[in-house]
């Protein structure tokens, strides 16, 4: 029994979890009614976390085009350097680097607002004066969470693909024709491409969201706990990020 005492407690924190989940569900359309709160939380998680993911997916943008061209033209594929940045990023790197960043920039402060809410007894205070925490702060930025990874595992593709990225080390600096570069680009990528990073970026966004306001609803009501809820926000998000990924990926090629 001691054994499997673990396995235990980790199905028993799933359970709670998706308790947890299904609560806020109901709550969703009370958040709805108040647009303005939702708003509020895409700004905090989502424009917020606008700089780093534009500066990071032009860098991996840049640091893909300059070894995928070390290899291409070693076969004579030069002109296919769009193919291999444009398919990369949009299919894989950019759903995931996205959802690790967004995990480790927005999910780690909602946990930590949250978790410093109960700890200052905020949390309690609106159960005293009859209003629903689950509505009025969980809801809103569980949707705000599933709508701003979208937007920004798009603006990360765009990004890395175009001007701060592939095009700008394979057509400047390595000389690869920028009409060829376009071109293949416009072959190779289909609506299905697209179709597929924005469910995986909204999957993980769904994910992200739900471990962090969990974690920080759950959380010790210490400087500890909200410390701990924080950190295990970022480790859980990280695990079913690349764990979601393979399974959704596995869907869509099969």
């Amino acid at each position: 029994m001691n054994v499997l005492s673990p396995l235990f407690d980790s199905l028993r924190g799933l359970g709670r979890a998706t308790l947890f989940l299904l609560t806020i569900l109901a709550g969703i359309p009370a958040a709805l009614l108040r647009p303005r709160l939702v708003f509020q939380q895409v700004y905090s998680v989502g424009v917020l976390s606008l700089i780093i993911i534009v500066v990071s997916g032009s860098f991996i943008g840049m640091v893909l085009a300059l070894q995928g061209y070390r290899t291409l033209v070693n076969f004579g594929a030069a002109s296919s350097l769009g193919v291999l940045v444009a398919l990369s990023i949009v299919r894989e790197l950019g759903p995931v680097v996205t959802a690790l960043l967004f995990a480790g920039r927005a999910g780690s402060a909602l946990a930590a607002e949250i978790g410093l809410m109960k700890a200052t007894d905020q949390l309690s205070g609106m159960e005293m004066m009859a209003v629903d925490p689950i509505k009025r702060v969980i809801a809103p930025r569980f949707i705000a969470g599933i709508i701003a990874m979208p937007l920004l595992a798009s603006i990360f593709a765009m990004m890395s693909i175009g001007v701060a990225g592939g095009h700008a080390v394979g057509v400047e600096l390595l000389g690869v024709d920028a009409g060829s570069y376009w071109s293949q680009i416009h072959q190779a990528m289909h609506g299905a491409d697209i179709r597929d990073m924005l469910i995986k970026a909204t999957v993980f966004g769904l994910a992200i969201s739900w471990i962090a306001v969990y974690q920080g609803y759950h959380a010790a009501p210490t400087s500890e706990g909200v410390s701990r809820a924080t950190t295990s926000t970022v480790v859980v998000s990280s695990l079913a990020i690349l764990a979601l990924d393979f399974v959704l990926t596995a869907f869509m090629f099969h």
